[in-house]
């Protein structure tokens, strides 16, 4: 379920946040949580600078305005127009986010 804010001529399109009693990490199993603006900023910078990859090795090419990680805090999913993208080959590693 997405939920709908049309303000001044725009649609912005945020996850239902009762997804998240009932969605879980396709690879791991773990629970999963929106992620953090500070979080989404560090992943924003490398997508930015493209330094950041898919489990398949694609770079990400557009930078996120919401996503999802997994609770070990290992795995971010990216959910495009309010929908999770819970696909395991478009799952991020987040220990890229060390990498310099």
């Amino acid at each position: 379920m997405v939920q709908y804010n049309i303000s001044i001529g725009r649609i912005d399109r945020r996850m239902d946040k009762k997804l998240l009693t009932i969605l879980c990490c396709p690879v791991t199993h773990r629970a999963l949580s929106l992620a953090k603006p500070d979080l989404l900023e560090s992943v924003n910078e490398r997508i930015r600078g493209g330094r950041l990859r898919t489990r398949e090795g694609a770079l990400v090419g557009s930078e996120l305005r919401e996503a999802l990680v997994t609770d070990d805090g290992k795995l971010l999913y990216p959910v495009n127009d309010g929908i999770p993208v819970l696909l395991e080959g478009e799952a991020v590693g987040l220990d890229q986010l060390g990498e310099a």
